[in-house]
């Protein structure tokens, strides 16, 4: 089923309108009906819909069924993501939606080969936000999540600080003890972040900055991963851990 994103505004009662690029993409590309059902997504919440007519400009929908589903984690996940090669990006930020991330923060770390200069920061993030968008309404999600701007270690440890719990997977972390360590002390409610390095991973300085925020060091096996694969394989971990709540 179909799942679209609208805001707060377009719902009265039990009747939604949808417009926009939405309108195009339901008529021309989906060729949806008059009878045919779709979700609606918005504040966070999920409604089951029967379209009822189209005009120049809109489709209208009835809602059958509010609150029709939650597919929210019971936590806030922030991935602090330092910049990979190539189009890596828009592959880790899909699947961070795809897992539950709440946002994902770009990070320029000192080992990141991308640069990114300050006047296609806004171009970046536009295009990053377009592929959360879609990622979220193929997951169905109730909403979609943030990315954020480009953000220098230092600022993206600040942001951190905001967080509950801020963990670093790190190659050099004293085995799975840790993990177990970091992991028991996530509660239902929190905002979690964890930080994933690029293909050089983060210098020493690096570390030492994070740990210095209380930033909790884990490990995510012996083996060493590809940027995507740990952002992944973190998300899904955590991820897993968070449906423990539910």
């Amino acid at each position: 089923m179909y799942n679209f994103f609208i805001t707060p505004e377009n719902i009265l009662d039990n009747k939604a309108t949808i417009s926009g690029k939405d309108y195009n993409h339901i008529l021309n590309v989906l060729r949806l009906k008059v009878g045919d059902q779709i979700l609606i997504s918005a504040n966070d919440k999920s409604h089951l819909c029967k379209i009822d007519s189209f005009d120049e400009q809109n489709v209208f929908c009835e809602i059958i069924e509010k609150d029709y589903q939650d597919t929210n984690l019971p936590i806030e996940i922030y991935l602090f993501q330092g910049l990979p090669k190539s189009d890596k990006m828009e592959l880790i930020i899909q699947k961070a939606v795809e897992l539950g991330a709440h946002a994902v923060i770009p990070v320029q770390t000192e080992r990141s080969v991308v640069k990114i200069e300050p006047k296609k920061i806004k171009a970046k993030t536009e295009r990053w936000q377009a592929i959360a968008e879609s990622a979220g309404k193929q997951s169905k999600r109730t909403s979609i999540p943030k990315i954020y701007d480009t953000l220098s270690f230092t600022d993206a440890l600040d942001k951190a600080k905001t967080l509950d719990l801020f963990i670093l997977p790190y190659e050099n972390a004293h085995g799975m003890q840790d993990t177990k360590d970091a992991l028991s002390k996530i509660k239902s409610g929190m905002k979690v972040g964890v930080m994933i390095g690029s293909e050089g991973g983060f210098s020493q300085k690096e570390i030492d900055l994070a740990l210095t925020i209380g930033a909790k060091t884990i490990s995510l096996g012996k083996r060493i991963l590809r940027t995507e694969t740990a952002s992944i394989t973190a998300l899904s971990m955590l991820m897993l851990y968070a449906e423990t709540f539910l």
